[in-house]
């Protein structure tokens, strides 16, 4: 079953931590954003390993945009 996981809020890929292929636990931060110079981790709403990830360093997300996809 694959997951996206979306972006909570409009800001910068400031780093992104996973890569496809990675396992993660539920809460561990797959991409973080940079907003109003703070870093915030968009975090695994489970367990499960990355298939895609759909953003680059430096690029501007959307609130709501997938940024990753879990399976």
């Amino acid at each position: 079953m694959t997951e996206e996981i979306k972006a909570h809020i409009t800001g910068v890929v400031f780093q992104i931590p996973t890569k496809p292929g990675d396992r993660v636990a539920a809460g561990d931060a797959v991409i973080v954003l940079e907003s109003m110079k703070m870093e915030i981790p968009v975090e695994a709403p489970r367990a499960g390993a990355v298939k895609e990830i759909r953003v680059k360093e430096g690029q501007t997300v959307q609130e709501g945009e997938t940024v990753a996809i879990l399976e």
